[in-house]
């Protein structure tokens, strides 16, 4: 989609006809935007057209809301992988709830969307400052997940059964699809149902998102994997530790983990393609003048190297292949005839997403959690509140959906990569 086809007009339920009953908040202009680009040259052409360039709109709380809060009810679901901060997230929606505009009627709707289906039985429960208070120091959610569609009449059916008035969905690309989904069917029956996605990606792949939550602790906590993987390589002769971390379709976590610790000599990406030959010959070149190695792979890369699977996992993902465990039995294989060596291989991911947040994650989940509030109450609907040039913004759904987002394999992340690492562009 080119830059000037961009829609970032925001869906609204109707007027605000309630005063909000936060107090010392410093609220918004209903007509606050932020400019989509950054750099002069990029606004140019928009210049020259004599066109509006595009804006997105400024997160945060309104003077005036669509919903009175003491007739709302808000549920919260989440759906997909785990991933660290989503706790966070659900502690500060329902704080702001709460204590910002006081909603006392706050359901949890548990195992994802399956949740939101009356007939698989999974009753929701009530959500008090009391009951959350302490859950941002857990890893996972006390929600529970779940993967797949559901059909969007049947959960429209259940939250209006059960009275709600927001929802707030917490995950990623599938989840917001399914959201967009529910905001569809609410439309066809002119219900006011707002519902406010939360984007969940521990690889950062959502589309329109500067950040997305728990990427960071991602990053962070891939050190550890990496770090013992370095410890295993040089300690012994001709030492490789391979390291595989998550990224089905963005190497965004493997980038920024490689960029974090200067010991991975070779980062394996979705984005940029290799060959086995080329990087066995990488790879025994750097044995000979240094005499180990550390590999990262994410677990999308070289994907067109391993055997081709039409499965799909739940959520309608292509099944990916093992590259980590592949790449490992290749090395071994291809050095068996000739130089001795041990490779040494660490799949941190599970442990990795089931950690809590860091300090910083769970900061920018509070940040994201109350903004999804003011979004909510103010009857904004089929959005996703993120982060861009570093201000908190309403994205649409169709928008964040459109496509993933990826690691530019001209653009400076990736040659930042190249630089700290030394390997060639591309390893053929």
């Amino acid at each position: 989609m080119a830059d000037h086809d961009l829609d970032f007009r925001i869906e609204q339920l109707g007027d605000c006809q309630f005063l909000s009953p936060m107090m010392g908040a410093r609220f918004i202009d209903g007509g606050s935007r932020i400019l989509y680009h950054s750099q002069y040259e990029e606004l140019q052409p928009f210049i020259d057209a004599g066109i509006e360039p595009p804006t997105l709109e400024l997160a945060g709380p309104r003077e005036r809301i669509f919903f009175d809060p003491a007739e709302t009810s808000c549920g919260i679901v989440t759906c997909g992988g785990l991933c660290p901060g989503i706790n966070n997230v659900i502690r500060a929606v329902v704080m702001s709830l709460y204590y910002h505009y006081g909603v006392r009627r706050i359901y949890g709707f548990r195992y994802g969307f399956e949740g939101l289906v009356k007939r698989h039985g999974h009753e929701p429960f009530v959500l008090t400052p009391e009951e959350v208070n302490d859950i941002g120091e857990l890893g996972g959610t006390i929600l529970s997940s779940s993967r797949g569609p559901q059909d969007p009449a049947e959960m429209v059916d259940y939250l209006m059964e059960c009275g709600i008035n927001i929802l707030f969905a917490i995950g990623g690309d599938g989840t917001l699809k399914g959201a967009a989904a529910i905001v569809t069917e609410a439309r066809r029956r002119d219900l006011p149902l707002s519902v406010i996605g939360i984007p969940k990606t521990i690889d950062n792949d959502i589309s329109f998102m500067q950040m997305t939550f728990g990427f960071e602790t991602a990053v962070a906590e891939a050190q550890r994997a990496i770090d013992a993987a370095h410890a295993e390589a040089t300690g012994t002769r001709n030492g490789i530790g391979l390291v595989k971390l998550m990224g089905r379709d963005s190497g965004f976590i493997a980038a920024y983990a490689t960029l974090v610790n200067g010991q991975v000599n070779f980062c394996l990406v979705p984005e940029v393609p290799f060959t086995l030959e080329g990087l066995m010959r990488s790879l025994s070149f750097r044995l000979e003048q240094r005499g180990h190695a550390v590999i990262v792979v994410a677990e999308g890369a070289g994907q067109d190297l391993l055997a081709a699977t039409e499965k799909r996992d739940p959520s309608g993902n292509i099944k990916l292949g093992d590259i980590g465990i592949w790449l490992r039995d290749a090395i071994r294989q291809s050095f068996a005839q000739g130089r001795e060596v041990t490779v040494k291989y660490i799949d941190p991911s599970y442990i990795i997403r089931s950690q809590p947040a860091n300090s910083h994650d769970a900061a920018f989940c509070l940040l994201l959690g109350h903004n999804a509030v003011h979004a909510g109450m103010s009857g904004r609907t089929n959005i996703v509140v993120g982060v861009w040039n570093d201000k908190l913004v309403h994205v649409p759904i169709s928008l964040a959906t459109l496509e993933r987002k990826r690691i530019d394999s001209h653009g400076w992340v990736w040659s930042s990569v190249l630089a700290s690492t030394g390997q060639s562009g591309e390893i053929l």
